[in-house]
């Protein structure tokens, strides 16, 4: 069975919103340039027009899922999972990857030399999910412990970090910055909303909200450039 590849690049760019809002009854929406190069690759498949493209959510790595996409006989799909049909290409999300992908757009990425595929998906994972974190102290020293033990190693990947600013105990409210190739970057307002402040309030119940006081007009994009 053959494999294509996709990165995660994150929410869907502002050029692809309509098409989203219009096909919002799929669990993931493949853009005809998209479903374009996969049915080219499909074509290479012994009865290709019997097999659908399955995207699945197969683990996640710091706060991005990894996907494997592959061919799948039709006959094969399992009782709960979602097969659409767009274009003429069946897809299919696994029962066990619907929440994560809800929303996500698979497409070709926006430099064109990069090749492969992009799914950009507006959800994020927890990266606390898993750990067991002894958290003592101030609430400053509580959050401080999370960013240092899981969060930073998780943005390490993208040449960012997470810097602890502030707290206002009172209100509840955790201010942090986001540094290095978070700093400026598009999608860094989505990974601390999506993923780490849902992570932050999971395990620290009493934090209201976690709000991000980085200045990303002094920052640069380098790894989403």
């Amino acid at each position: 069975m053959s494999r294509t590849e996709a990165m995660d690049s994150g929410v869907a760019d502002g050029g692809e919103a309509d098409a989203v809002i219009e096909l919002v009854e799929f669990v993931l929406t493949v853009t005809p340039q998209a479903i374009e190069k996969v049915l080219e690759l499909r074509s290479g498949e012994d009865k290709a027009e019997l097999m659908g493209l399955r995207v699945e959510i197969t683990g996640h790595v710091g706060v991005d899922f990894q996907y494997d996409l592959s061919f799948e006989p039709l006959e094969d799909v399992a009782e709960g999972d979602s097969v659409t049909v767009q274009s003429g290409l069946s897809v299919i999300v696994p029962a066990k990857s619907l929440i994560n992908l809800q929303g996500s757009t698979l497409d070709l990425p926006t430099n064109a030399a990069q090749g492969g595929l992009v799914i950009r998906n507006p959800n994020r994972p927890n990266p606390l999910a898993g750990l067991h974190l002894e958290l003592s102290g101030t609430m400053a020293e509580k959050v401080q412990t999370l960013l240092e033990q899981s969060v930073n190693p998780s943005l390490a990947a993208h040449g960012g970090f997470a810097t602890l600013i502030g707290v206002d105990e009172e209100a509840g409210n955790v201010y942090l910055t986001m540094g290095g190739g978070c700093q400026g970057c598009s999608m860094s307002r989505a990974t601390l909303t999506n993923g780490i402040k849902a992570a932050i309030i999971e395990a620290m119940p009493e934090i209201v909200d976690v709000i991000d006081a980085t200045d990303h007009s002094a920052g640069s994009s380098p790894f989403y450039s």
